[in-house]
């Protein structure tokens, strides 16, 4: 299936005419740039598959194996090292895993797994454990923005090539890793206040469950979601403290939020995990979630879509953690001549009091 297929198949979930109109426009896009996309990538009937827009040069860009002097490494029979941040119990990082399973699995390489548990010293090993195993190709989930130097410099020296999903890294592309792979994080942030603007009529205070700090998802979801929400002086934020990304932070904030703050009647959290601990939360408070309390938050993930079909929650937009076809394709495009891009923006759906209940079978 072609990307501007899979494109297509993305609009399930969001038809507004604006966001029609930007597909439509990234479909010609793809189909003027993206020549080097093949049917191999994803698939067929896969409605959840990623679409992706290049920022940089195109769709390719200056970044080639023949420029870094790499050898050109033909996918299939290919021995990949995928690292994973954190462990495998949030949805998120079990459907991002599975993504790189699969895509392994349909472009016949040999994927090799790990997982540094939310460490980055085990990361940097792990990854120089791969290099050691004979790893010819990286693609890694870093777990901050900073700490991951010594894995990148390990796999200069051994010329193998390191795509980056999820997070941004603090180091070069196109030296260090060839290309970041991810959501718009900002947008998801400004979508989310659009959601509550909406859903709340421009009115309310407002308290922020906010990530993990020391990675850019944190950062720029909260900037995006702040400006945003200034365009609704109704809305006020009143509280904003960090839960960490977790479920059970998310709870225990909140109930320490709502006891400091009874006038709170909306929460933005920063990912779905820290949403439904708040929902717990807002119940034990004997309050309404989703009522008395209106719920928006970041992810796409079944617990959360389901709330919102429940009516306990109010706006979840998604952050698509399926980077394995991308992130392969990449790979192809570096060892071609096609070249990559310093930036593969993902494409992310949202998912609506209205359209939750519908589209449930898409959330991870």
């Amino acid at each position: 299936m072609t990307l501007a297929k899979e494109l297509i198949s993305q609009m399930r979930i969001t038809s507004t005419p604006v966001r029609v109109a930007t597909a439509v426009a990234a479909v010609a896009l793809l189909a003027s740039a993206c020549s080097s996309s093949n049917d191999d990538n994803a698939s067929d009937g896969n409605s959840n598959a990623p679409v992706a827009t290049s920022t940089g040069s195109g769709s390719g860009g200056d970044c080639t194996a023949e420029k870094l002097g790499y050898p050109k490494i033909d996918i299939k029979g290919a021995k990949v090292g995928f690292s994973q941040s954190e462990p495998e119990t949030a949805a998120f990082r079990i459907a991002e895993t599975q993504s790189m399973e699969d895509e392994a699995k349909a472009q016949g390489a040999t994927l090799i797994h790990t997982n540094a548990n939310s460490q980055i010293a085990k990361q940097v090993t792990d990854i120089q454990g791969m290099l050691n195993q004979g790893v010819q190709l990286l693609i890694v989930a870093p777990l901050n923005s900073d700490g991951l130097q010594p894995a990148f410099d390990a796999a200069k020296a051994k010329k193998v090539p390191v795509v980056t999903v999820d997070r941004l890294v603090n180091a070069k592309v196109c030296d260090d890793y060839l290309t970041f792979i991810g959501s718009d994080f900002v947008s998801q942030g400004k979508r989310a206040a659009d959601a509550m603007i909406k859903q709340t009529g421009g009115t309310g205070k407002v308290a922020i469950l906010l990530g993990s700090s020391g990675n850019n998802v944190t950062t720029d979801r909260t900037s995006g979601f702040v400006d945003q929400l200034k365009t609704a002086p109704g809305l006020e934020i009143v509280a904003q403290q960090t839960a960490n990304f977790a479920r059970t932070d998310g709870q225990t904030v909140t109930a320490s939020l709502l006891q400091a703050h009874p006038e709170i009647t909306a929460i933005y959290a920063e990912n779905d995990e820290m949403g439904i601990g708040a929902v717990s939360a807002i119940k034990a408070a004997g309050k309404k979630p989703g009522t008395d309390i209106k719920i928006f938050s970041i992810d796409g993930t079944k617990d959360a879509v389901q709330l919102l079909a429940d009516g306990q929650y109010n706006g979840v937009i998604e952050s698509n953690p399926r980077f394995g076809p991308l992130a392969f394709q990449a790979l192809k495009d570096f060892a071609d001549g096609t070249g990559v891009a310093p930036k593969i923006v993902i494409q992310d759906n949202e998912y609506t009091p209205e359209n939750a209940k519908d589209n449930l079978d898409k959330a991870f």
